[in-house]
């Protein structure tokens, strides 16, 4: 689906394709084989389109395929082959006789050959290929990792599974029945039984009012632990799914977290057995693979979610449309995935989301170098401005105030640091070593001999993308060449010169990863309580900085920068791990406003994604975003409230084909603000005002303020996906105005020039 030719449902679109190759193939054909009796007038040309998964991407031996028939053809005319054998049996004529639909089941590996034909000739033979893989994958992603460590007893038991099965943590299939209760719990369900005395009632969107029982089905695919629930009636359990509950929509629910990989995974049964989504009648598919606690490699949780829905839509039926949810990963994978893989999801409600992955740690490399600067300004001087956390803000971006309780001052790490915290500390802290150090990260039962054979980074878990380099790890993205940090903090008047140039002198770099040691205390509570005891023994294992890890100044010559490797940001790009903005998609884009407690789902990450979107064609209005305010207790959620809209809005799209998904937009699918208690503050195309345009703030850009990163401070863009940046000479810099009112004199430029040698960042290029 596009943004500016909306109409086209992914079933429309491929049965487009298919059409015009179909038309291209017959206008080719010698009209002379034809015979030219009357009875054999052609009626126009099959349209075959697979309905679960690309053609190219069928998995587990089976795929549901539409026919479309010629007007005026009966269907009792079809003939429908797979690979020589006639399967015309297995299709049915849809209600309104303009298609045959069926499953196709027993494909070989590799590819299968579907044929049709019409008995009398009246329409030319169509032909598809069908490519099939096994259940257990891989499809497009590359050699499978090792080691992988199947899922505990503890966790494939949230999914009530059984025994490993084989080397590829295999589960049987388990079909299963739950009813709500009354009290709002799950309870196990037996079709056929005596109706339980507490079973809960729902009313679904389409007004049906229904016993709250559900089919539950669950599995291995692509190595992961699998879930597929739908609203089921009381039939006896056996054979094919019973669909007359459901509202013929599919929720896919992606979850959130980190995690390099190596692992089956840890279900989420809230999440498989969503019981809102359910509620309303819409069928929830889930996954292990699609969780960013399990790993963070999207080219295979993009791979896992196609053979997730293919496994529903061959089992069940193809849903209208398909709609994402999730939060934090969970949005991230919504962003990428309608950009890699378009149709997979038809609309996405992306929570606390980001616009990627692998851009955020651009920015988020940057904090333990910063604080480490800040933290040692301290110990010269506690009273300095750096005392007040707040000002942190200055050169982080991100938010930091005095309130927030901090593990690393409490527990006495840094006693000359007063309390407060920074989104860097609270939140992000450790990441950068989990996204870097290959000594740094583990999976539930991994063996230390396991341990000590996984190249634990991020870019090692992408290594079919990234590649290594030279020296045997896994090519990186990350750099800092040229950055200037504290940058608009110096315009501001905010820090001295002396402070930006010692700043940029000191904060240096994370060293290549070959030389990086394992990580100390507070990474490691065990080395925090020993040296609790006997700190003097051990005062090199108190790093809260990583600083072991990082390239620093050495006398009078300035701590290195590290530069990335040119091929790993191309392949980041490439493969589609960057978020380029060409998603097409509807989307409301939700997050609570979580800035003071430090979280970090940070807000500016809304309108990064935004802006990427306004960068790609110049069109955001396929996306909406709405805040909410925090409440002291339980926040309002409006998921349901979010679902509703698109589900108005795919039906505005369904009913105007020629129209743009900004066009098709409900009244209701509009950038708003809401109070704790879901009371609309303010909703307008004109409320976030003033955070991507010099107007005057919006209502709710004055209501939910916003921060910014390290690398926007600097002087980069807020869309945030900036590796490696251009390069100026520091003179240019300077004839510029890039440094405000301050103008270096001869020493300050020499200490600039040595500092930067290959020139600072230019960002306008």
């Amino acid at each position: 689906m596009h943004k500016n030719n909306a109409g086209i449902t992914l079933r429309r679109l491929r049965s487009l394709t298919l059409l015009l190759v179909m038309a291209a193939l017959a206008a080719c054909s010698d009209s002379s084989d034809r015979k030219k009796d009357d009875s054999d007038v052609a009626l126009g040309e099959f349209v075959l389109s697979i309905l679960s998964s690309p053609a190219d991407q069928v998995s587990g031996g089976a795929a549901r395929v539409s026919v479309g028939l010629p007007q005026g053809l009966d269907a009792a005319e079809v003939e429908i082959t797979l690979d020589g054998t006639d399967v015309s049996a297995d299709f049915s004529l849809s209600e309104d006789a303009t298609e045959l639909q069926g499953v196709v089941s027993g494909l070989t590996e590799g590819d299968n050959q579907l044929t049709v034909n019409s008995a009398s000739g009246q329409a030319p033979q169509a032909e598809l290929v069908l490519t099939n893989h096994p259940a257990t994958g891989p499809i497009f992603s590359g050699p499978q990792q090792q080691p992988f460590l199947c899922a505990t007893d503890d966790h494939r038991a949230s999914l009530e599974l059984g025994p490993v099965m084989d080397d590829s943590c295999s589960a049987e299939t388990v079909v299963s029945y739950k009813y709500r209760t009354t009290a709002g719990a799950w309870a196990d369900y037996s079709p056929g039984q005596e109706r339980p005395m507490d079973i809960a009632e729902t009313t679904t969107i389409t007004g049906e009012t229904v016993d709250f029982i559900v089919r539950w089905e669950r599995g291995t695919i692509n190595r992961f632990l699998y879930s597929i629930a739908i609203l089921a009636p009381d039939d006896d359990g056996e054979g094919a799914p019973e669909l007359s509950n459901w509202n013929r929509r599919l929720i896919y629910h992606f979850q959130g977290g980190v995690a390099i990989g190596h692992y089956q995974g840890s279900p989420s049964q809230s999440r498989a057995l969503y019981a809102d989504g359910l509620a309303a009648g819409y069928a929830v598919a889930y996954s292990t693979g699609t969780k960013t606690g399990t790993h963070y490699n999207l080219q295979l949780g993009g791979e896992t979610a196609i053979m997730v829905k293919d496994r529903f839509v061959t089992a069940y039926a193809a849903p209208d449309y398909t709609v994402g949810v999730g939060g934090s990963g969970g949005g991230i994978q919504q962003y990428v995935y309608a950009q890699n893989h378009p149709g997979l999801i038809d609309a996405g409600v992306p929570q606390y989301s980001y616009p990627d992955m692998i851009t955020q740690t651009i920015h988020i490399g940057d904090c333990e170098l910063i604080e480490r600067w800040i933290d040692l300004q301290l110990r010269e001087d506690p009273q300095s401005k750096w005392a007040d956390w707040n000002n942190r803000t200055w050169l982080i971006g991100l938010n930091a105030n005095n309130d927030v309780p901090n593990d690393v001052v409490n527990f006495g790490l840094t006693p000359w640091v007063p309390p407060g915290s920074s989104e860097c500390t609270a939140s992000w802290r450790g990441l950068s070593p989990l996204a870097l150090n290959h000594n740094f990260g583990d999976a539930p039962g991994i063996t230390p001999e396991e341990q000590a054979e996984v190249e634990w980074t991020h870019y090692a878990d992408l290594i079919n993308i990234y590649g290594r380099a030279e020296d045997g790890f896994a090519r990186s993205t990350w750099d800092n060449v040229g950055v200037q940090y504290g940058l608009q903090a110096l315009r501001d008047g905010n820090i001295t010169p002396e402070e930006f140039l010692d700043l940029n002198f000191n904060v240096g770099s994370w060293v290549e990863e070959q030389d990086m040691v394992q990580e100390g205390c507070p990474f490691f509570i065990d080395i925090c309580l020993a040296l609790d005891f006997e700190r003097e023994l051990y005062p090199d294992q108190i790093d809260p900085w990583s600083w072991r890890n990082t390239a620093v100044a050495q006398g009078d010559k300035p701590a290195p920068r590290r530069r990335a490797d040119e091929g790993a940001i191309a392949a980041a790009r490439d493969s589609g791990m960057v978020n380029r903005g060409e998603v097409e998609i509807p989307l409301i884009d939700v997050r609570h406003y979580l800035e003071d407690q430090l979280d970090m789902h940070n807000t500016h990450q809304s309108f990064a994604g935004r802006q990427r979107l306004l960068n790609h064609d110049g069109d955001a209005s396929n996306q909406v975003i709405w805040f909410i305010a925090p409440g002291e207790e339980d926040n309002y959620n409006n998921t349901m409230q979010a679902f509703a809209v698109i589900d108005q809005w795919m039906a505005n799209i369904e009913a105007n084909p020629d129209a743009t998904v900004g066009e098709s937009r409900p009244d209701e699918a509009v950038d708003s603000c809401f109070d704790s208690a879901g009371e609309l503050i303010a909703a307008g195309d004109n409320v976030w005002n003033g955070i991507l345009d010099d107007r005057a703030p919006g209502a709710c850009t004055k209501r939910f303020p916003l921060y910014s990163t390290s690398r926007i401070v600097a002087g980069a863009p807020i869309t945030g996906d900036v590796f490696q940046c251009a390069l100026q000479p520091v003179a240019d810099a300077i004839d510029r105005g890039l440094y405000g009112d301050w103008v270096p004199d001869a020493q300050q430029r020499a200490t600039l020039e040595a500092i930067f040698p290959e020139g600072v960042c230019d960002y306008e290029q």
